[in-house]
């Protein structure tokens, strides 16, 4: 794989201050808890920090923290936790490929490589055209599919061998906005 091909340079998120609209969905979802409770909307605060930026920036988790009233590194170790939760700004496609036991056992780390390869990055990486990220996940709940991997988060394929994995990438090309 050659250096050249790697990542996307990433350049550092600037400031993030919400807008009011953004405020009053995040008022939506704690109105769905008691008010004692409204740390419990922490995941769908940082879903909607994403649909707005495209990740989640430290400087948004701070926002989120003092939003709910809990400390900054509890919203730091949900967004960590989650693999939904974008730390940058990713590709256009992100695939995270299933490399837990079942998959493994399947084929899946070999999926993650032929992935990587055929797109030139290396795991965690985004094409130099920004249209790919490719990432290994944890247990994605298909086993029996094995080995799986997740579009954007919302997209399951499964029994993803060589000639599927090349098939998706060439359908998610012909697609490019």
């Amino acid at each position: 794989m050659s250096s050249q091909a790697s990542a996307v340079k990433v350049t550092p998120a600037p400031a993030w201050a919400p807008k009011p609209a953004t405020l009053a969905r995040f008022a939506s979802e704690v109105a769905k808890y008691p008010a004692d409770q409204k740390q419990s909307a922490v995941m769908a605060c940082l879903a909607v920090v994403q649909q707005e930026l495209g990740f989640v920036s430290a400087q948004s988790e701070k926002v989120v923290a003092a939003y709910l009233d809990m400390p900054p590194i509890a919203v730091h170790e949900v967004t960590t936790f989650y693999n939904m939760y974008n730390q940058q700004s990713l590709g256009q496609y992100k695939l995270n490929v299933c490399t837990n036991l079942p998959c493994q056992l399947r084929n899946g780390q070999e999926a993650l490589d032929h992935l990587c390869s055929r797109l030139g990055v290396e795991e965690g990486g985004t094409t130099a055209d920004g249209m790919f990220t490719v990432q290994k996940s944890e247990c994605l709940g298909a086993c029996a599919d094995a080995p799986v991997l997740l579009v954007n988060d919302r997209q399951m394929v499964s029994f993803m061998d060589n000639t599927r994995l090349d098939e998706l990438v060439e359908m998610l090309k012909a697609q490019k906005v």
